[in-house]
C-alpha cells in the first residue's frame, strides 16, 4: 500500500471512530453536568462532578427500591437466561446436529419461524402461559420473566450452536468412542472445548438479552422489588423533556452499559479464536 493510500485510510478510520464515540462523549458530558441538561455547551462542562452518578445509587427510582436491589435483579436475570441458554441450547443443537430422528427438520423450520416474530408479538401469549403454569406471584417476579426470555432465545442459541457443531468432525468422537469413551465425556471432552466460539457467542448474546430486557419486564412486573436496571432507567423518563433528569438518565445509561462491556472484553478471545485451536489443527 502506498503513502497516499495509508493516509486516506487512517482518515477514514478516524472519521469513523469520532462518528462512534461522538455519542458516548455527549453522554458522559451529560452525566457530569451539574446543570441536568440535554444539550450540554461541550464535551467538558463547567463545573463538572459526579453527583448524577452519587444520586442514582442513593435513590435511583421514586419507588422504594434501592440501586444494589436493581443491580441484583438485573445480574440474576441476565445470568440465569444466558446459562441457561447455553446448557439447553447447546445439548438440543448436539441433538439436532449429530442423530436423525422423526421431525427434525419440521422442529428446525419451526425454530425459525419463532426467530422471524417480532418478540413484542408474544406478549400476550406469554404472560397468559404464565399466569397459568407458574402462577401470578411468580410471574410477577424476575424468575417468570427469566423463563419467558428463555423461550425466545432458544431458538437463536439451538440455531447458532447447531451451525459450529455441524463444522467439529464427526471423526474425532468416532476415535474417542473407539478409545473406550461413553456418549457424556465425548460430548464434554471433544465437542465443547472445539465449541467454545459458538458457546462464547451464545453466553454473550443471553447476557445482553437478559441486562438489558425491557419490554417482558415492564408488562409482567408490578412489585418494586422486582424492578430491574433497564425499568429503572425507563423510569427516570418524565412526561416531557423538562421532567426528566438528564444527568441522572445519563448516568444510569452508563452505568447499565459497562457489565455488558465487561462480559464481552472477557469472552472475545472465544469469539474471535474459531475453531483453529481445536483437536483438528496439523
Amino acid at each position: 500500500m502506498t503513502r497516499r493510500r495509508q493516509i486516506i485510510s487512517q482518515v477514514i478510520a478516524l472519521f469513523i471512530l469520532a462518528i462512534v464515540l461522538f455519542p458516548v462523549l455527549w453522554i458522559v458530558s451529560m452525566a457530569l453536568d451539574p446543570r441536568d441538561v440535554a444539550r450540554p455547551s461541550s464535551l467538558i462542562p463547567a463545573g463538572a462532578s459526579f453527583q448524577a452518578f452519587q444520586k442514582i445509587f442513593e435513590k435511583p427510582t421514586p419507588n422504594p427500591v434501592t440501586f444494589p436491589t436493581l443491580l441484583r435483579n438485573s445480574a440474576l436475570l441476565a445470568v440465569g437466561v444466558s446459562v441457561l441458554t447455553v446448557l439447553i441450547g447447546t445439548t438440543a443443537a448436539y441433538a439436532f446436529s449429530r442423530f436423525r430422528f422423526r421431525g427434525r427438520e419440521a422442529g428446525m423450520l419451526g425454530f425459525i419461524l419463532v426467530l422471524m416474530l417480532p418478540s413484542v408479538a408474544t406478549v400476550a401469549a406469554l404472560f397468559v402461559m404464565l399466569n397459568i403454569v407458574l402462577g401470578p406471584q411468580l410471574r410477577n417476579s424476575i424468575f417468570g420473566v427469566g423463563v419467558a426470555m428463555i423461550a425466545g432465545a432458544l431458538p437463536f442459541a439451538i440455531w447458532n450452536m447447531k451451525g459450529f457443531i455441524d463444522t467439529i468432525p464427526k471423526d474425532l468422537e468416532e476415535a474417542a468412542l473407539i478409545d473406550g469413551a461413553s456418549l457424556n465425556q465425548t460430548f464434554v471432552r471433544i465437542m465443547l472445548p472445539l465449541a467454545l466460539p459458538g458457546l462464547a457467542v451464545t453466553a454473550l448474546f443471553g447476557f445482553m438479552a437478559g441486562w438489558t430486557e425491557f419490554v417482558l419486564s415492564w408488562q409482567f412486573i408490578s412489585d418494586p422489588q422486582w424492578f430491574t436496571l433497564s425499568m429503572a432507567l425507563y423510569g427516570m423518563q418524565g412526561q416531557y423533556a423538562s421532567n426528566t433528569p438528564w444527568s441522572q438518565f445519563a448516568a444510569m445509561s452508563i452505568v447499565v452499559s459497562i457489565p455488558i462491556l465487561i462480559v464481552f472484553f472477557a469472552l472475545q478471545k472465544y469469539i474471535v479464536g474459531g475453531l483453529t485451536v481445536g483437536g483438528v489443527k496439523g
